[in-house]
Formats: structure tokens, C-alpha cells, sequence
């Protein structure tokens, strides 16, 4: 059997951890057979697609653990290829829908089209992999490019694949807006969120909320600039503001007002999680404007470099183009 297979197989089942699996469907199943389960529909049906989740996933780690033992070969390495990538997409949302929100930084025009080029490369990436993007709120440059875009991408595993772009890039370029052709550097932020369910997201009280209306400011179709489509909303406990003027009706802005709003606070706490935790394990860097995470250089050379794996490769068309697989990977197989 090989070795480095083998090796593979192994680390798949520490990270699996088979035995607190086992222990948390005992405590499920105990669950579910207690005369008032049902009382509670919701939480009660999350339960019990979360013992169908273990389940399956206790099934594959045995099989696993079997092939491991002393399977066929070809067979073993079929299903570590299968579960290595599942592996690394294990988290509590990463099956989830993803809320992409960009944000042009220092650099004036040329950062606001450094911001388009992101959204483009990012459309491309997500119709690659079959997933649906839908726009939630834009608001366009003064000469050129985007101020700060949101949109949702609907798909399997989106959450999980996009939180590798969280955080500041950089672009090094001859400026297509100066006369000179002068080399220019220019940085955008990737903001990642999930869709965070109602059900199971952070309460949110009505009281708390402070809602505005007001005419979307962008192009749009015949009811947008005309009425009061467009939505701000204030969360008055953490002052977080989020706006929503894509959609051509006000309760469609409003239903992913809320949506985003959800998925923010679902973050902060998030944020308060792994703060405490790296006082334990060791330094948690938020992505914020601090801390740039890739470089696309794109003169006097090529060269798209991510700066926390080392992962780069030359073909910067490509990786403008959607094709960010690589870098997308390299992130799971070392931070998941």
C-alpha cells in the first residue's frame, strides 16, 4: 500500500474525529426518542438533519477506516480524493450560500476599476461553478468602476470556497487613467459572509431596527429612481447600517436588508469566537484593510501571488477570468 496514500487516508480521520461523531448521534438519537421532540418543529426538524449529516459522514470515515486497514488500493485512493475536499469544507455554514461584498480602497478611479475587475473575476468564478448571482446593492464610481458592490451567490458549498477571498488585494499596473502610463498600485476589499437561516442566525428585534427609504441612486428598471425602492437599515445595538437598491420592489430590498443583517451580526459574534480562541492558540487577523491577502501584479511582470500559502502562478488572465481554483485550495489544505 503506499505510504503517502496511507498517510493522506490518516489525516482524513483525525480530522473526521470518528468517535466524538459517534458520541454526538447516541446524544441525538436520545434526543429524538423523548416524548415533547416534536414540541419545537423547527429546532426538532435541524436536529434530525443534523443526525442524517453524522450519519453519512460516520458511514464514510468506517468505510474509510476499512480501505485504510487494507482495501484495494485504487479504491482507497478514489475515496480519499472524495472526502479530502469534503474534509476541508466541514465548518457549520460552509454548505451555505455566500453574500460577497467589495469595497474600493485607497487609489481613487483606479481603485474603484480595480473593484469592477474583482467583481468580474468573481461572476466569472461562481459561473464556473453553476452557481446563481444575484445582485443586492452597488454603488458605481464617479468617472469609472465600482465604489462598493454586494451580491448574494447561491450554490453548494459557496460560503465555504469564497471565505478563502476574504481580505484586501492588491493590483500593480500601468494606470489606464493616466496619460503617463505611470505604474500604479490600487487595493480592494473582499468582504464574505454566509446566509445565515432565520431559525438558527442571531434573534433580531424588531425594536432594534431603524429603517430608511429613499430612490436608488443607480440604474435600474422602471420603478428604480422613480419611487423609494431603495432601503437603508440601522441596527441600533451595534450601529451596523446596510443599504439594498437593486431589486425593483422595496420589500424585496428589505428581505435582503435583513438577510445581510443577519449574516453581519452572525459575524461579529463569529469575530468574538475566534478572538478568544487565539488568545489560547495564537494570532486571529480580522480581514480587514490591514492585512492584504493577495498581490496581482500585472507589470513589468505577471504574477498573481497569494501571500498566506505561497500559491502564485503567472497566467493573470486566467485568474482575472474566474479561474481561482488554486488559490481557493491552497487556502482550504492549509487554514480548514
Amino acid at each position: 500500500m503506499n505510504e503517502a496514500l496511507v498517510s493522506r487516508a490518516k489525516d482524513i480521520l483525525t480530522k473526521l474525529a470518528l468517535e466524538e461523531k459517534r458520541k454526538a448521534i447516541r446524544q441525538l438519537e436520545a434526543e429524538s426518542m423523548k416524548p415533547d421532540f416534536w414540541a419545537d418543529p423547527q429546532t426538532a426538524a435541524r436536529k434530525m438533519k443534523q443526525l442524517s449529516t453524522l450519519q453519512k459522514e460516520l458511514e464514510e470515515g468506517e468505510m474509510l477506516e476499512l480501505l485504510t486497514e487494507g482495501g484495494d488500493e485504487a479504491a482507497l485512493a478514489k475515496e480519499v480524493d472524495r472526502l479530502e475536499y469534503a474534509v476541508y469544507l466541514s465548518g457549520p455554514y460552509d454548505r451555505a450560500d455566500a453574500i460577497l461584498t467589495l469595497h474600493a480602497g485607497q487609489g481613487g478611479t483606479e481603485a474603484m476599476d480595480w473593484t469592477a475587475m474583482l467583481a468580474r473575476m468573481y461572476q466569472r468564478y461562481s459561473q464556473r461553478k453553476g452557481w446563481e448571482v444575484e445582485g443586492l446593492d452597488q454603488t458605481l464610481g464617479d468617472e469609472a468602476g465600482i465604489k462598493s458592490i454586494t451580491f448574494q451567490v447561491s450554490g453548494t458549498y459557496a460560503y465555504g470556497q469564497l471565505k478563502a477571498e476574504a481580505g484586501v488585494h492588491r493590483l500593480v499596473r500601468q494606470s489606464p487613467f493616466n496619460a503617463d502610463n505611470l505604474r500604479q498600485t490600487s487595493f480592494a476589499m473582499a468582504e464574505v459572509l454566509p446566509v445565515v437561516e432565520d431559525t438558527v442566525g442571531p434573534v433580531i428585534k424588531e425594536d432594534d431596527l431603524e429603517w430608511d427609504f429613499f430612490r436608488s441612486g443607480g440604474k435600474g428598471g422602471q420603478n428604480v429612481n422613480k419611487v423609494s425602492t431603495a432601503v437603508r437599515l440601522t441596527h441600533k445595538p451595534t450601529g451596523i447600517v446596510v443599504t439594498c437598491q437593486t431589486q425593483r420592489y422595496q420589500g424585496q430590498n428589505r428581505d435582503y436588508a435583513l438577510k445581510i443583517l443577519r449574516a453581519k451580526l452572525w459575524a461579529a459574534e463569529e469575530q468574538e469566537r475566534r478572538i478568544e480562541e487565539a488568545k489560547l492558540k495564537g494570532t486571529y487577523k480580522t480581514p480587514g484593510w490591514g492585512n492584504q491577502i493577495r498581490s496581482y501584479v500585472l507589470h513589468p511582470y505577471h504574477m498573481v501571488k497569494d501571500l498566506r500559502t505561497q500559491y502564485e502562478t503567472s497566467d493573470t488572465d486566467s485568474v482575472l477570468d474566474g479561474d481561482i481554483d488554486g488559490f481557493v485550495t491552497a487556502y482550504l489544505k492549509r487554514f480548514a
